[in-house]
């Protein structure tokens, strides 16, 4: 299967729009602002990411000394990505690879991939590898709910190849969005794939409301543990 490396001379992404390659009509920044001024949407966020940081720390500590025993190196992975309005940060990760990667080259994970370690495919499969990220969604860096982070060198590709790619800064990022409940998760070596993603990550804003927020986070713990196209 072709390898699919994204370069990128990561340039400072600080504020929204450094190169941007679509306008975003008045009604979209309407329904945007409404997504990010909503605070019922931060306290769901806040008191979600504080319990479930409480109830797993027995599982976190287990995750660490795992990780840690089956290969060298960090168990939590660190990364960075773009978030509101374009503004760097570093996600957190349980480490699922024998590589950490973050400059100008990535490598997207793929099937099979050896630099994936045997729990790393488990917990990639299971998304458990996203969990640290409640830290992220604490400290208000993201969202339980929204599109999802992806590493400075895939934003800098995609963004100039699909059109309002980046109109997904307009919100803060989520751990899980509508996205990835309809399917669309696992690797982009298409650019018809991120387009079908940033297709309904724009649908999401669109159209937010607490109920949709409560939705997707009732489908992500359904179906989202054992997703086939996970990797």
């Amino acid at each position: 299967m072709r390898k699919m490396v994204l370069r990128s001379a990561l340039m400072p992404r600080d504020t929204f729009g450094s190169h941007a390659n679509a306008a975003i009509d008045e009604s979209f920044e309407a329904c945007a602002a409404r997504v990010t001024s909503a605070r019922l949407k931060r306290a769901l966020d806040i008191a979600g990411a504080a319990i479930g940081l409480v109830a797993l720390a027995p599982f976190f500590i287990l995750m660490v000394l795992a990780i840690r025993v089956e290969s060298r190196g960090k168990a939590i992975f660190r990364q960075r990505r773009s978030g509101y309005l374009g503004a760097t940060f570093t996600i957190y990760k349980f480490r699922t690879m024998r590589v950490e990667e973050d400059g100008p080259d990535i490598v997207q994970a793929r099937r099979g991939d050896q630099r994936i370690s045997r729990l790393g495919a488990i917990m990639r499969r299971t998304s458990l590898d996203e969990l640290p990220q409640l830290i992220n969604v604490l400290t208000g860096e993201m969202s339980l709910i929204g599109p999802r982070p992806h590493a400075l060198a895939h934003d800098e590709y995609y963004a100039s190849v699909i059109p309002q790619y980046e109109a997904r800064f307009k919100v803060k990022p989520g751990i899980t969005g509508l996205a990835q409940v309809s399917g669309l998760r696992g690797p982009t070596e298409e650019i018809s794939a991120m387009a079908a993603r940033v297709e309904k990550d724009l649908e999401y804003i669109r159209t937010w409301s607490p109920a949709l927020d409560f939705k997707i986070l009732l489908q992500t713990l359904l179906i989202f543990a054992f997703h086939p196209v996970a990797h």
